[in-house]
Formats: C-alpha cells, structure tokens, sequence
C-alpha cells in the first residue's frame, strides 16, 4: 500500500473525538405556574394548587450526582422529588416557586462549593 503525492507518512493525521463529561450541572431551570397538562405529562402529581405551583428541573454529570442533589433538595426546602435518575443525571422536583427556587439554589451551592462543579445560572420561565 502506497501513498500518493498528497499523503505522505508525514501529513496523514488521524482524529479521534471523545465526549468526557466533566462535573458539571447542564440545567437549571424552574417553570412557574405550569400547566396542569405538564404535570401528567411528566408523570408527576396532578393534584397539586396550581396557583403557585412550580417545576424544578436539573440535569448533571456525573449522572450519579443527581441522587446527591436529591437528597440536598428535599433537605432544604419543602419540595417534592418528582424524579431522580442516576442514569441520565436527571431531577425534577416540585413545590411552590420559593420551595423549588430555594431547593435549586442550595444545590448549586452545595455542588459547587463543596463538589467543585461547574454550574449554570438558574433560569426562570
């Protein structure tokens, strides 16, 4: 096997791309008032006062972290865990929006300061 003029051994390259997540959270999110369509959507509890209702969502890897910001959520305010997959580092939680606000907001601290993660700004819609 030869190589022509324009491959020679000294500019053939090969690149291998690899994804290696680090720690960080991707998500932080809180959807105020949702709809109570939402609620059945995601599997969660639809008999909640929707008057000031919200959904929490936090995806982050490792995956596993998210039974970690789990137990720091449910600890620091009065949500409920919707879900927590430590396959896909998923959390959703619900509450009021103070609750679900003051739950997030004490995992990005906890996370960040005391795990060393990297973390997005909580977002509101």
């Amino acid at each position: 096997m030869g190589y022509t003029d324009h491959m020679t051994p000294e500019t053939k390259q090969r690149i291998i791309q690899e994804l290696v997540p680090g720690k960080q959270i991707t998500l932080a999110h809180v959807i105020a008032g949702p709809v109570p369509e939402m609620y059945t959507k995601l599997g969660l509890d639809p008999t909640v006062d929707y008057g000031n209702a919200a959904i929490g969502i936090m995806t982050v890897t490792p995956c596993e972290t998210a039974i970690i910001m789990g137990d720091i959520a449910s600890k620091s305010a009065g949500i409920q865990l919707g879900f927590v997959d430590r396959f896909s580092g998923t959390l959703i939680i619900t509450g009021t929006v103070s609750e679900v606000e003051a739950a997030i907001h004490a995992v990005l601290d906890y996370v960040e300061g005391e795990l060393g993660y990297s973390c997005v700004p909580l977002t509101k819609t």
